[in-house]
């Protein structure tokens, strides 16, 4: 187990099933990074998508107004 954990903070390690990628060991330190990186992604998209939804005149106050409204 150990070697496995010491090739793992090297790089990369993929597990394979049946001749198929199952599953990849990450370090630690890389899991934070990418976690981090896709929380940055997913927050410059929904600030693109606000900005077109502002451009286009929906504002906070309409969007919460069309989410609930039940007619």
């Amino acid at each position: 187990m150990s070697a496995l954990i010491d090739e793992v903070r090297r790089e990369p390690v993929m597990i394979r099933r049946q001749n198929g990628d199952a599953a990849v060991l990450i370090a630690p330190e890389d899991y934070e990074r990418l976690c981090a990186r896709n929380v940055e992604e997913f927050q410059r998209f929904c600030d693109r998508i606000a900005k077109r939804a502002a451009a286009r005149g929906l504002t906070p106050d309409k969007l919460v107004e069309l989410l609930t409204d039940e007619a």
